[in-house]
């Protein structure tokens, strides 16, 4: 029992120092690029930390990517989720209400962009990302896809610019288009 007790101290201590510097880069920069920019710098140092989440948050769900709301502004001005992926665990394609800041606490995310093209998505490019990779994105022209294509269960964590408390989610709208490589 002290070691769970411990353990979860331990979360909530690295936790609240990455929260304390969400909340200086959000507050602390314009909005736009410039806000996006300066949430990654924020983030980047944390990714990776073991004592961030706790072995509970670290498991995945067999049926679809778990997502865990870690912290929300007293405000709304961003919260703070974990993305916990099994192997060839896939979002929709989508995009989002505000801007996204995602870093890859552990594992490897595979995220494909598109642009809309009349009735069509057309692929726009791909990338892979690692453990302490960052990635900002800014709507609109921000439809996309994420996969977990390594062996391994991936974590990433995503900074976004909205209350998903209250909204229950990220997401604008998801795409279901034809899609033209």
């Amino acid at each position: 029992m002290t070691t769970t007790i411990t353990t979860a101290l331990t979360a909530l201590t690295a936790l609240t120092a990455l929260t304390t510097d969400l909340d200086a880069a959000v507050r602390g920069a314009a909005p736009g690029t410039a806000q996006v920019e300066a949430v990654g710098a924020a983030l980047a140092p944390h990714l990776g930390d073991p004592r961030l989440l706790t072995p509970e948050q670290c498991v995945g769900d067999p049926e679809h990517y778990r997502q865990l709301v870690l912290h929300v502004a007293d405000d709304g001005a961003f919260s703070l989720v974990a993305l916990v992926w099994l192997p060839g665990q896939t979002t929709p394609i989508h995009d989002h209400l505000s801007w996204c800041v995602v870093g890859v606490h552990t594992g490897e995310e595979h995220e494909t962009r598109y642009r809309r093209l009349g009735d069509v998505l057309v692929v726009d490019g791909e990338d892979v990302a690692g453990p302490g990779a960052v990635t900002g994105l800014l709507p609109p022209g921000d439809v996309h896809r994420v996969t977990n294509t390594a062996p391994t269960t991936t974590i990433s964590l995503h900074v976004y610019g909205v209350d998903v408390r209250r909204l229950g989610s990220s997401i604008r709208r998801r795409y279901e288009l034809p899609v033209v490589a």
